[in-house]
């Protein structure tokens, strides 16, 4: 037998409210099949609910856009730096710079590979280190590593060091509009069950064909059970790996 489910997506929730809200209007006598009350809490909770929707949806594509940046900038400074700590390393091998310099960059003087580097967190602080070690090192009379040279780590350190507060900034926007968005769908569900129970309601002496059909037209959706036959009844079976939010 066929079931109804409450929609289970943002989108789809706003679409059941929208399509219950057209057909109301199209009533000879508005406020038959579900009643004026409930229309205009229908109507005053709608823009609100889409307006968070849709801030949400676009703060998640300037995230994303933001995310693009962020591991570019991150493979750059890394790159970057890796080549300055490798070229440091054949220095002190070729005796161009003693050993013993590459603590100031907090390098051990005999461990000759390069740090990890895979997280954000590692590549700002390694950063760090290495760029105040050169700056002390030359300071201290020492000749500047080239190809690459310090300024260019450093710009491409500050880079990434700027796109890291960017995303972060991003990502707070984009949780703080999810957590709107989601206190509000309990009201949205609230609202749509209501309608349904009344559309319901009120057509419940058609015969089963008929009803479902002017129950579909305020946008109730209804599925079969896995194994159930459809045909010509228009229904498809429900994709159980979707969450299970059937309403009977």
């Amino acid at each position: 037998m066929p079931y109804r489910r409450l929609p289970n997506t943002d989108q789809s929730r706003i679409r059941a409210i929208n399509t219950a809200l057209e057909q109301y209007r199209l009533e000879n006598e508005p406020g038959l099949v579900f009643s004026v009350k409930t229309m205009n809490e229908a109507e005053a909770f709608l823009p609100t609910f889409e307006s968070a929707h849709y801030e949400y949806l676009d703060s998640l594509e300037q995230q994303k856009q933001a995310s693009k940046k962020y591991y570019n900038q991150m493979h750059m400074a890394r790159l970057y730096l890796s080549h300055f700590i490798q070229v440091l390393n054949f220095g002190v091998i070729r005796n161009e710079i003693k050993k013993e310099a590459k603590k100031l960059y907090g390098l051990e003087p005999d461990n000759f590979t390069v740090p990890d580097l895979s997280t954000e967190s590692a590549l700002l602080s390694w950063s760090e280190h290495v760029i105040n070690g050169e700056k002390v090192r030359i300071s201290n009379g020492g000749t500047p590593i080239y190809n690459p040279a310090i300024a260019k780590v450093s710009v491409h350190y500050e880079i990434f060091r700027d796109t890291c507060i960017s995303q972060k900034v991003f990502q707070k926007s984009t949780n703080r509009y999810l957590e709107q968005l989601a206190s509000m769908r309990n009201e949205a569900d609230t609202i749509i069950l209501n309608i349904w129970n009344q559309v319901e309601d009120y057509f419940k002496l058609e015969p089963e064909e008929i009803r479902r059909k002017h129950c579909q037209q305020y946008g109730i959706r209804y599925y079969l059970r896995k194994g159930e036959k459809g045909e010509g009844t228009g229904l498809s079976e429900a994709d159980e790996s979707e969450p299970d939010d059937a309403v009977y």
